[in-house]
């Protein structure tokens, strides 16, 4: 029976020797590597590309000049704008003197040149369009609120902005407008206010001081055109109210004079000694139509005078009869209805043309050296009176 093979004994300085120079089984040593043998994983070498790089910078160093040409772009526009809307204010500027030289204006009006650029309209010598507001306008009694117009298709007569002598204006647009505010204040005296009554009428209210009493006044007044320049405001109708009592109209028709009131009228029917004392009076019985013998029944028996004065008939002729002739010849007759007659003399002594110029006015619009200027229409409005104006053909400044 053979022996059994003993194992060989390991040498343990050849597995340290195995451990320090591993065997080369295709990987790439460090020393391989630091050579710069090619691995089998690696790229082969090829040479750079130095096109996209270049595409690179050159993009890059390209920012900066575009950067710098908007730049000094904006930087003209904005110089190019100031420049062009210094030159349009200075021109403003110097029209707007013109023109309150030339109106002879309290204050220098409102100046605004439309269209943009100014320079081109300038070189060019026309102007789209020029816009004028002023304001606070004298016109004789009154004062005009504001005048506002616009001017299209100016031409001008200068070389620059610092050398315009003149301008043509080919077509006019404008509005004249007077407020209720001023004319309360410049024709009420702060006792009358003036409100709107229609299209074309004006409806007047206040106090009016008469021999010792403030009578309420109503006038209605009418706006009307005279000409082609020229607005007034004339008084149609015109109401003195006495208290409740009784109610003065100037004037001669029927319907003016001094009325009783329908209250005042019907509490006098109801008081029987003070209709008795008007149905004394012959002048009155005539006036009233009453026949004498009715009248003198009337005066007997109170049941035929309240018959008599109780009738609708009878109120509405009390009411219709003017009192003016009467009670100058039995001024005791307005002291039975409460009235005072130093009163209703000092009404009589007022003429309607005297109270009617308490709140009529006038004004015409200037009437230019060159050119025509006119009115369109004439409107009464809420705050007051409107007027449309159109001109054509006009000089400025020369």
């Amino acid at each position: 029976m053979p022996p059994p093979e003993v194992p060989p004994v390991r040498n343990p300085y050849d597995e340290l020797a195995a451990l320090a120079d591993p065997p080369h089984d295709g990987l790439r040593t460090a020393r391989d590597r630091s050579e710069g043998e090619p691995s089998d994983d690696e790229e082969p070498w090829s040479p750079p590309n130095h096109r996209r790089g270049s595409r690179r910078r050159n993009r890059a160093t390209g920012l900066p000049t575009v950067f710098k040409c908007a730049v000094w772009l904006l930087t003209a526009t904005c110089l190019v704008t100031l420049a062009d809307r210094w030159a349009a204010l200075y021109a403003e500027h110097k029209a707007s003197q013109k023109l309150k030289d030339q109106l002879d204006l309290a204050a220098a009006p409102e100046v605004s040149i439309g269209g943009f650029p100014f320079l081109t309209q300038l070189a060019a010598q026309r102007l789209d369009s020029v816009s004028v507001t002023v304001p606070d306008v004298a016109a004789r009694r009154v004062t005009l609120t504001r005048i506002t117009a616009t001017a299209r298709d100016v031409r001008i007569d200068g070389d620059g902005p610092t050398s315009i002598r003149g301008a043509l204006v080919r077509q006019l647009r404008g509005r004249v407008q007077l407020s209720f505010a001023d004319m309360n204040r410049e024709l009420g005296a702060s006792q009358v206010s003036f409100s709107s009554n229609g299209a074309d009428r004006v409806l007047a209210r206040g106090a009016l001081p008469v021999a010792g009493h403030d009578l309420r006044v109503r006038a209605d007044a009418h706006i009307r055109r005279e000409g082609d320049r020229g607005i007034a405001l004339s008084v149609d109708g015109m109401r003195l109210d006495i208290g409740h009592l009784a109610t003065y109209r100037p004037g001669t028709r029927a319907s003016e004079g001094l009325h009783l009131t329908p209250a005042s009228a019907r509490r006098l029917t109801r008081e029987s000694e003070k209709i008795r004392a008007f149905l004394s009076v012959p002048a009155i019985v005539h006036r009233l139509g009453v026949p004498d013998s009715l009248v003198q029944a009337a005066l007997r028996d109170d049941d035929k005078l309240h018959r008599l004065t109780g009738a609708p008939r009878f109120v509405h002729d009390l009411m219709s009869l003017n009192l003016v002739d009467v009670a100058l010849a039995h001024p005791g007759l307005l002291k039975r209805v409460g009235l005072d007659p130093s009163l209703l003399t000092a009404l009589t002594r007022l003429t309607r043309p005297e109270i009617a110029d308490r709140f009529s006015f006038s004004f015409q619009l200037p009437k230019p050296r060159s050119g025509d200027v006119r009115l369109l229409d004439v409107a009464v409005e809420k705050d007051g009176i409107r007027a449309d104006v159109t001109g054509t053909g006009l000089l400025v400044g020369h």
